[in-house]
């Protein structure tokens, strides 16, 4: 279980410090999108500070998993960034459905493997 866990925890935090420092620095090319998506994004961009929210949760959990230090916190970080990133592409870009699924996966599976950590916040 810990191998798995490891190679878990190094997969979803590359995958979120990667494209968290692409927010930022602009390393990979980003595709381009049109209708709903590009509107989504869009709206993220024009408000000045939400992408810019979005982008340093995933450098800050995408870290934070990778290295290992506080991954239940990490965990809980980049648990909205992935149900977002989850249904913008279920209803707006099927096309990332795929890397969608392997995010809520890695997620939900590293969220188990921590579960003595979550079990507080669900007790009386």
């Amino acid at each position: 279980m810990r191998v798995a866990q490891l190679i878990a925890r190094i997969l979803l935090g590359l995958i979120f410090t990667v494209f968290g420092l692409n927010g930022f620095i602009h390393f990979l090319p980003m595709p381009a999108m049109s209708g709903p998506p590009a509107d989504f994004f869009g709206a993220l961009f024009h408000t000045g500070y939400m992408i810019r929210l979005i982008f340093a949760a995933q450098v800050i959990g995408g870290v934070l998993v990778l290295v290992g230090l506080f991954v239940p916190f990490a965990l809980v970080i980049l648990a909205p960034v992935v149900v977002n990133i989850f249904f913008f592409h279920l209803f707006l870009d099927p096309s990332g459905l795929p890397l969608a699924l392997i995010v809520v996966i890695l997620e939900v599976f590293l969220a188990w493997t921590y579960g003595e950590k979550f079990a507080p916040l669900f007790s009386s």
